[in-house]
């Protein structure tokens, strides 16, 4: 690799990390305080009997929460012991790793409003449809749920009051520093490493690639869509890690729709937890998860596409252009921030990869 291009690349993944820096930053914030006030037994208590209702709350609930694919399994499988039946919990696996309080706050800033909201739309309507038919061809039984002893769902090893306000003030407070240091140190120190990643990839892309390579075979169409499926799906790459890399795309060439295929199968598929979800849900509704989740990401991608298309959109005109709002020394602070957060988790996550 050239000196010229290495520092091409460096220089695109410090832009993208700057302008997404701040809303990183709000992210994680509101991760945290998702953890306060929506605990895990709050979560599970509603999660089941019924065939649609669990569904879709279960759906709603997981929009916001900021859980990779890997990280939402033990999240899963402990609403499922807590007796969520099988629907719910194959809308939480499905609606929680394809988007996330963080990764929406990231793709505002690196991609368009359009994308932002058509990211969770898709994750919550390829959430229900697997749930809905899941418990639909397979009915859970009419028992209880059970309300014994509420099992963590962010691997946490104690939980949160069920209502901060219950035991008073100093309750509170001591629940937004759990709150925040989970945020900081947990939740980030989970994303850090891939994000990372993320950014240098999409500097990658954008340094090395020229313009008119990816607009050949993802410039849109259905053929976009199935090669973004057979790179989307295998891989593990978390929500907030595929945005940057998306964004980049975007800027060479890749159709929206394609790239929101790519957004939408990244996060929630990957070989590794393959074997986890089986064991979670059963071949059958494994099957059904990986499916549902391929047919609403090309069946959103082609209307992303025909959306910009018949609005006459130029997505490359407006991509990244949230992060012009904020100024730049607010940028350059809150990227200096992520890269401090980032150090220890990436440190650590490189040293157990090459112990291996």
């Amino acid at each position: 690799m050239s000196e010229s291009l290495f520092l091409s690349i460096l220089d695109h993944s410090w832009e993208m990390l700057l302008e997404s820096s701040p809303y990183i930053l709000f992210g994680i914030s509101f991760g945290g305080l998702l953890k306060v006030f929506m605990p895990a037994d709050f979560i599970a208590r509603h999660l089941g009997q019924g065939r649609f209702l669990p569904v879709v709350k279960a759906a709603i609930f997981g929009i916001p929460l900021p859980l990779c694919s890997c990280g939402v399994l033990p999240a899963a499988a402990g609403l499922k012991k807590q007796g969520a039946n099988n629907g719910a919990t194959t809308a939480f696996l499905i609606s929680t790793p394809e988007s996330g309080v963080d990764s929406i706050s990231i793709t505002y800033a690196l991609l368009d409003p359009l994308l932002t909201v058509a990211r969770p739309l898709a994750a919550l309507c390829t959430a229900l449809f697997a749930g809905f038919a899941e418990n639909i061809t397979n009915p859970p039984p009419q028992t209880n749920v059970r309300q014994t002893t509420v099992l963590p769902m962010f691997g946490e090893t104690t939980g949160l009051t069920g209502n901060p306000f219950a035991t008073g003030e100093k309750s509170f407070f001591k629940d937004l520093a759990q709150g925040t240091r989970y945020a900081f140190l947990e939740l980030w120190g989970d994303i850090a490493p891939y994000f990372l990643f993320g950014i240098l990839l999409g500097g990658l892309i954008s340094a090395a690639l020229p313009d008119d390579f990816l607009r050949t075979y993802l410039g849109g169409g259905i053929s976009s869509m199935f090669i973004m499926l057979l790179i989307g799906i295998p891989i593990y790459i978390c929500a907030s890690a595929s945005t940057p890399i998306a964004a980049a795309l975007i800027l060479k060439g890749v159709s929206p729709g394609a790239a929101l295929v790519f957004l939408l199968t990244g996060p929630a598929t990957n070989i590794t937890s393959l074997s986890v979800l089986i064991n979670i849900l059963g071949k059958r509704a494994s099957i059904l998860y990986l499916v549902t989740i391929a047919f609403f990401a090309v069946l959103f991608g082609l209307v992303v596409d025909w959306i910009y298309i018949f609005l006459d959109l130029d997505i490359k005109a407006v991509t990244g252009q949230a992060a012009e709002i904020i100024p730049p020394e607010l940028q350059l602070l809150s990227a200096l921030l992520v890269l401090a957060l980032s150090l220890k988790p990436t440190w650590l996550f490189v040293k157990k990869k090459v112990g291996r």
